[in-house]
């Protein structure tokens, strides 16, 4: 493995993350209305709209995409600017679209009332704060230094 993470960013971003990511885009090809349904914590299986089942299945193909993207950049380079630069694009993003749009399409008394919420929630939210939290230790440096680029050279030798 060539990533310059220290072990802890390492294990989540190239082994956890990839695996999350897998598992959002197999989730919509196997039922899109049940997909659908879990987005907010109150889900309610009804017969998804032709439209909604493409959105539904456009996501996961994105979110295949994106572990794809993950992995190549991830397990490919050795430069710890392009890892840095593709760890901030997935912190804004964290924030950004999957907490707030989540957060701002959910009543608030089901936002704060943890214990109601389904698993698609605590992916939503939880996961993705935990993995905001990473993100901002490992672009803090709370991890320590990323490992010498050379040192990973050697290994691969």
């Amino acid at each position: 493995m060539t990533s310059v993470f220290p072990a802890f960013p390492r294990f989540v971003f190239t082994v956890l993350e990839p695996i999350s990511l897998i598992a959002g885009a197999v989730a919509p090809f196997v039922s899109p209305e049940w997909f659908i349904a879990e987005q907010t914590p109150k889900a309610s299986l009804q017969l998804a709209s032709a439209n909604a089942r493409v959105v539904a299945y456009q996501l996961g193909n994105i979110y295949l995409l994106l572990a794809m993207v993950g992995i190549a950049v991830l397990y490919s380079t050795t430069e710890p600017k392009v890892v840095r630069n593709y760890v901030v694009a997935l912190w804004i993003a964290d924030i950004g679209s999957h907490v707030a749009i989540t957060c701002y399409n959910i009543e608030y008394a089901e936002l704060v009332n943890f214990a109601e919420w389904n698993p698609m929630t605590w992916g939503n939210i939880g996961a993705t704060v935990a993995l905001f939290l990473t993100r901002t230790a490992y672009l803090l440096g709370i991890f320590g230094p990323n490992r010498q680029a050379a040192l990973i050279s050697k290994k691969l030798q």
